[in-house]
């Protein structure tokens, strides 16, 4: 049976259950067990280490009550679960001198539920949990996929600004943000862990001995402020060999004053899909300078950016096109931006690549801290000529970014590529929603040539009105000479 037919037989079992009211509640109650199982498999490798030591007391570990399929169930395993599974998990100690991946289990289970009222149902979920093989490498590939159709379910994820971003767009940004071993890579916005799995596998093969390995580990860091994508990411993160990993239950925007952010702070490389379209909670914006104070968490995001790196440090994000073409503080954002940042590419890509979230516009954006910019390059995204949009059912795939690749190192304008003068972007007011100069947008049109023609347009019609209201003027005034020669003389 495959991961995704599991997983769809798991939540068929879950909605039986009247204690799971909803798909929010009921892929949360799927997490947990997952992160356990996930866990307990990754703790069968650490065991080959002289004196590992499980951080999860006696009796708790997946193994000891969920692995034999015979085991606990009905009443007496809702009892364990609910009045000792959660409450000692809940109590595992963290802090200096604590085991850290004690730490990770706590943290896990400190925003966790179990919403079952059903043990006899719950069994039954967990044998199906003991059906997926965590320990091969092609079934840990293929748990990305979960996660995404986990998210596509929660259908109402567009509506709270998250977006979450496609593999492909993920493993191309990873693969062009340049890099290499030693780079601290932070993601503010880390959502499932995406972008930090991409970045990880890309520098595996650089990491060759044991200090070099515990050294990448260290280098890969998230922050996420919600719960259910918190522990997605840091189950994640576990399933793709990190024993600890550094996602902080935080709010990037409010986590560290902004004028404080110091140099032991910064990080090497930025790859993030910030949150767009949504707005933060009252006084967020007030951690920034007045200048750049707004409620778009998707340009705060960017200000922040602009802080961690450092000098010298890459960073890849997604936007969409209304940062690109709004003004007022987006202007001085996209000002500050170009003066301390070589902004040196934006990919434009094409309508519904985060279908099914949302068919706002998208972009990616490469810059380097450190230096201003004097030119952007773009480069249109096509959608393939075999499809008119891309779906859940048919996303974008990583091949398609093939001729991106093969353009980006030795870069010629063409019908997909075309670059931009600093000057040219400062006369139009910091504008960057450039359209592509060598390709009508078969949508709308150059918007010159629409307005004139709109303009012609109009004038034909005051034309055809005019000559309309003279010759009605001219009817009227025959008419009456008629009725007046035929009147009678009295």
């Amino acid at each position: 049976m495959s991961i995704s037919t599991t997983i769809k037989s798991i939540q068929d079992v879950m909605r039986q259950d009247a204690g799971v009211d909803g798909d929010a509640q009921r892929i949360s109650q799927l997490v947990w067990l997952l992160f356990l199982r996930i866990f307990d498999a990754k703790e069968e490798e650490y065991e080959w280490e002289a004196g590992y030591r499980s951080p999860i007391p006696t009796g708790l570990r997946w193994r000891e009550w969920a692995a034999d399929d015979e085991g606990l169930t009905g009443d007496d395993l809702l009892d364990f679960v609910n009045n000792r599974l959660f409450p000692e998990l809940k109590d595992l100690p963290s802090g200096p001198g604590s085991d850290p991946r004690g730490g990770i289990v706590r943290e896990v289970f400190t925003d966790s539920y179990n919403y079952m009222k059903s043990g006899t149902l719950m069994r039954q979920v967990i044998n199906r949990i003991n059906q997926i093989d965590f320990h091969s490498s092609q079934q840990r590939h293929l748990f990305n996929d979960i996660y995404e159709k986990i998210l596509r379910d929660l259908q109402s994820a567009g509506n709270a600004g998250e977006y979450y971003t496609p593999r492909a767009v993920t493993q191309f940004m990873a693969d062009m943000v340049g890099l290499k071993l030693g780079d601290v890579v932070l993601d503010p916005a880390c959502g499932t862990g995406g972008f930090l799995v991409c970045a990880l596998e890309n520098l595996r093969g650089e990491a060759t001995t044991v200090a070099e390995r515990e050294q990448l580990q260290r280098s890969i860091r998230g922050v996420e402020k919600k719960p259910l994508p918190h522990l997605l990411a840091m189950t994640n993160l576990i399933l793709h060999g990190v024993e600890v990993p550094a996602i902080a239950h935080d709010n990037a925007l409010t986590r560290t004053p902004y004028r404080s952010i110091s140099d032991r702070q910064r990080v090497d490389v930025i790859l993030t899909n910030p949150p767009f379209g949504g707005t933060e909670e009252p006084g967020v914006e007030s951690n920034f300078p007045a200048d750049f104070q707004t409620k778009e968490t998707a340009d705060l995001f960017l200000v922040l950016l602009m802080q961690l790196l450092k000098e010298g440090g890459r960073a890849a994000l997604v936007l969409p096109d209304g940062s690109l073409f709004g003004e007022g503080v987006k202007t001085r954002i996209k000002e500050r931006l170009l003066e301390r940042c070589n902004l040196h590419t934006i990919v434009r890509l094409p309508n519904g690549v985060f279908a099914p979230y949302t068919g706002i516009n998208t972009n990616l954006l490469f810059l380097t801290k450190g230096e201003p910019t004097t030119e952007i390059w773009y480069y249109e995204h096509p959608m393939p000529g075999d499809r008119k949009q891309y779906s859940k059912t048919r996303p974008i795939a990583i091949e398609e970014f093939g001729p991106e690749k093969a353009w980006w190192h030795d870069r010629q304008e063409s019908e997909q590529a075309w670059r931009v003068s600093i000057d040219d972007i400062r006369a139009r007011n910091y504008n960057l929603d450039i359209k592509n100069p060598n390709t009508e947008d078969p949508s709308h049109g150059d918007p010159v040539k629409l307005l004139a023609a709109y303009r012609q347009r109009l004038a034909t019609i005051d034309a055809q009105r005019n000559a309309l209201r003279d010759e009605l003027a001219s009817a009227l005034e025959r008419t009456a000479d008629r009725v007046t020669r035929l009147a009678p003389v009295e």
